[in-house]
């Protein structure tokens, strides 16, 4: 048994090592190499693309970054940030990532907490980088509510609508994860450096890049996909007609989880994208925490009915709200009159009027009938 154990070991090492190898060769979501790692091994195109195999698709541009595919100072520098590698089968591999299929990451670089218990019960929250204010409130407060419900939430860790995400969870103490468009090492954007220490220390920081490597735009575009397939579900909480955060809804859509959206003033650029999705993608409007879990929690997890403010009127019957409706503030009127200006024979207001008396709400005096003030 040693033996075989011995074996397994060495082969999952090796597998290991020519994903992280990988990484470096393949942009993020690229679904060809995707395709051939699930039919030869991780293992098996590192050494095809090293042999130039003319036979592999793509391998031109893989092998241009194959001098600087350096396996064993990429681990270095992994561990030196205080990071991991996680692959396919590994306990921390959140297997909802593998509903990507061949776009899956080929591995990822974990800093934090365990990914895998995180994502559990996880939702994004996501919107503008140029954020209003009352995006980055809601933003802010709907993670806090959704952290305390024990709920992590997941975003990207920019400007905006992301970082009042991060920021509401943690004030809360609740998990969240940040997704980067670069590796563990780089700080992107800069002005973040002490908002992702903070989130590596009490949630989780997670990348398919490789130390080193800096952001583009298609490599925040492939982050969002990973954003939406790690989660239950996607809320859009601002977002003008070309924002990211469209994307990442998008994707959410495409494997299936639900997509949410905070309304905004219809006046405002930066909920168009958002009411775009109501009006041509049905996404589910959601105004707080409690919506967003009955949503996507289990079943049994409803949100309390909104509290209406009640009214004086609330619960009178049809007459007596015709009488009440018909009476005077401040002067007042004889049951004749009163019955006049509500249409109803003098032998029904009669009736409502004491209802309404001892209810309160009327007054009677020598000169007629009148409101009671309140």
């Amino acid at each position: 048994m040693g033996g075989v154990t011995g074996i397994r070991t060495d082969e999952r090492a090796s597998e290991r090592r020519a994903r992280v190898g990988l990484t470096w060769l393949a942009e993020p979501g690229d679904a060809v190499l995707g395709r051939e790692i699930e039919r030869v091994g991780p293992v098996g195109v590192l050494e095809r693309i090293s042999a130039q195999d003319p036979d592999l698709p793509g391998r031109r541009n893989y092998a241009v970054r194959l001098p600087r595919a350096d396996i064993d100072a990429c681990l270095e520098a992994v561990d030196s940030c205080g990071g991991r590698v996680v692959i396919p089968g590994d306990g921390e591999w959140p297997t909802q990532l593998d509903d990507l299929g061949p776009a899956r990451p080929i591995a990822l670089f974990v800093r934090g907490h365990d990914l895998r218990l995180a994502a559990v019960r996880s939702v994004a929250v996501v919107g503008a980088r140029a954020a209003t204010a009352y995006g980055v409130t809601v933003a802010a407060d709907l993670a806090a509510a959704l952290a305390d419900a024990g709920w992590a939430v997941v975003s990207g860790g920019a400007y905006g609508v992301d970082a009042a995400a991060h920021r509401g969870a943690l004030s809360a103490s609740g998990p969240t994860v940040a997704v980067l468009a670069c590796g563990l090492d780089v700080v992107y954007p800069r002005g973040h450096a002490s908002l992702l220490e903070q989130v590596a220390t009490a949630g989780t920081l997670i990348s398919e890049l490789p130390p080193g490597m800096h952001p583009t735009r298609s490599r925040f575009l492939q982050r969002n996909r990973m954003i939406a397939a790690l989660t239950r579900g996607t809320v859009v909480v601002e977002a003008a007609m070309r924002s990211g955060a469209l994307n990442t809804a998008g994707h959410a859509a495409e494997l299936g989880r639900p997509v949410l959206g905070v309304p905004g003033p219809v006046t405002s650029a930066a909920s168009a994208g958002v009411h775009r999705l109501f009006r041509e993608t049905g996404a589910q409007v959601v105004v707080d925490a409690a919506q967003v879990i009955e949503a996507l929690g289990l079943i049994g997890e409803l949100a309390p009915e909104p509290s209406v403010p009640r009214r004086v009127t609330d619960g009178l019957d049809p007459v007596a709200l015709r009488v009440f409706d018909a009476l005077p503030a401040r002067r007042p009127l004889p049951l004749s009159e009163v019955a006049v200006a509500a249409g109803l024979d003098p032998v029904l207001v009669g009736g409502a009027l004491s209802r309404l008396g001892v209810l309160g709400l009327v007054i009677s005096g020598d000169r007629g009938w009148q409101l009671a003030h309140r």
